[in-house]
């Protein structure tokens, strides 16, 4: 992967460099979650000081990480493989979903 493909990447609070390309984070803002258009610092932040990461239920190489904004929460959904991660994809939740707590602050 080249690194001007790369949007950002941090290490998130477990430990796990995540990335996302400019690419993807495009498909994400303008297909899915048109909403999330513009933050970008609001995910970094979310991936760096969660108040909360659980496990999916589903796939247990998914975490979701969440961060209150306001009465919503920012989650954003990441897939660990072998140390790293990449993003899946990022909203805004009224919610926290069900799974496995692994880290509440």
């Amino acid at each position: 992967m080249a690194e001007d493909k790369i949007l950002f990447e941090v290490v998130s609070k477990l430990g796990k460099k995540v990335r996302i390309t400019k690419e993807y984070w495009q498909r994400i803002t303008s297909i899915k979650h048109p909403r999330m258009k513009g933050q970008e610092r609001a995910v970094i932040e979310t991936l760096r000081s969660p108040t909360e990461v659980r496990q999916s239920k589903s796939d247990p190489a998914v975490y979701l990480y969440y961060r209150p904004e306001g009465k919503y929460f920012m989650t954003v959904v990441v897939k660990h493989l072998n140390g790293e991660g990449f993003i899946v994809t990022a909203y805004v939740t009224e919610k926290v979903k069900e799974g496995t707590r692994v880290r509440k602050r």
